[in-house]
């Protein structure tokens, strides 16, 4: 049976996240927070964390909430709420600027997907660090999933739903961003092995 994270406090950030998200959408503030770099240039210097949390389109938005409630399931017994905003607001931060610093043909960015990509490879050595062998899969499998992209390109089947060019080297930075998130964890786990 599927045992899932029910308490309040495990439901509350990634709902706020996605209330968040959602409320953004509703109001159409992309113009006003999305990832452009020409505004970014021009002092607009919010839009490299904003951008994390405002999406193309509706559909965009769901496969982000998606991706939000897949790892709420996996791994929200992980994480306090205030690790779990500390665990956002730094990989939103982090992605923004990696996408400002290191992907100088995008110009605009927009979604949560980057970011999302950091929060499951610290969930993923979170489950090791709790002795659960899925974890390494899951770390292997995510990093997998980053590389192919880097070797194929991004899917053209979800560039068609969102309207959108994927950003698969923000997924890169994003990913980087967790391991580098988890290192702690990983030093933990070496530690008690020795």
């Amino acid at each position: 049976m599927i045992n899932l994270p029910l308490k309040l406090e495990y439901i509350l950030p990634p709902l706020c996240l996605v209330i968040l998200s959602s409320s953004f959408a509703t109001f159409n503030l992309n113009e006003y927070l999305e990832f452009n770099r020409e505004l970014v240039a021009n002092g607009e210097f919010w839009r490299i964390f904003t951008s994390q949390f405002v999406h193309a389109n509706w559909p965009h938005l769901g496969l982000n909430c998606a991706g939000i409630l897949l790892i709420w399931a996996l791994h929200a017994e992980h994480t306090s709420p205030a690790r779990y905003a500390f665990n956002i607001a730094i990989l939103a931060l982090w992605c923004g600027l990696g996408v400002w610093l290191f992907c100088p043909d995008i110009q605009i960015y927009t979604g949560l997907s980057a970011l999302l990509h950091g929060v499951i490879i610290w969930g993923a050595v979170k489950d090791v660090q709790a002795g659960m062998f899925s974890g390494w899969l899951l770390f292997a499998g995510t990093w997998a999933k980053v590389i192919w992209e880097q070797i194929a390109g991004p899917s053209e089947s979800v560039s068609q739903l969102i309207a959108s060019n994927v950003a698969i080297d923000a997924h890169f930075i994003g990913a980087v961003g967790g391991t580098l998130l988890a290192l702690p964890i990983f030093i933990k786990i070496i530690k008690n092995r020795e």
